[in-house]
């Protein structure tokens, strides 16, 4: 039971039997005989080992250690750290597809305006004594005049919205 439970500590603990050995200032030799049980350390040698390998001299002289499993907290923190990349590299996508919406509508509010400028209203030269164009072309009237209204908010705030969403140089 000790020379397993001193194998496994000292593996756990990422010392060779020479690096264990300088430190307690015996011979190589020495840790491969209490590792494979052909002697035991005495009580003195008990002791710094124990202190060597910050564990208890009971633990050393008690109940079989197993071998430590795959540090959990290292298969959770690269689980997180691929999780985080993942997160970011939506973000940036997500950063990127709004980006663009905000320079679409910016044109496409441009491109409206620029239109209603240059056909000049047509509706007006309709005939209104049809009833039908008389309704089509006051709705036609009632979309312009919104538009042409709420076109400068629009346009500002999908300008604001995209500076906003540019990429950052550092």
């Amino acid at each position: 039971m000790l020379s397993e439970n001193i194998k496994t500590i000292r593996k756990s603990r990422g010392l060779s039997q020479e690096e264990l050995a300088v430190r307690l200032h015996v011979v190589r030799q020495t840790i491969s005989k209490w590792e494979t049980g052909l002697s035991v350390p005495d009580a003195e040698l008990l002791i710094a080992l124990s202190e060597i390998l910050e564990t208890p001299v009971s633990t050393l002289l008690g109940e079989t250690v197993t071998e430590p499993e795959p540090d959990d907290r290292s298969v959770i923190s690269e689980k997180l750290e691929a999780i985080n990349l993942q997160l970011a590299q939506r973000k940036a996508a997500g950063r990127t597809a709004l980006h663009w919406l905000f320079f679409s509508v910016c044109v496409l509010t441009a491109a409206v305006f620029a239109a209603l400028m240059v056909f000049q209203s047509p509706y007006r030269q309709w005939n209104y004594a049809d009833p039908e164009t008389a309704v089509l072309a006051t709705a036609f009237h009632a979309l312009e005049w919104g538009f042409v209204r709420a076109s400068p908010v629009i346009f500002a705030g999908a300008g604001l919205g995209w500076f906003l969403t540019r990429k950052k140089t550092a």
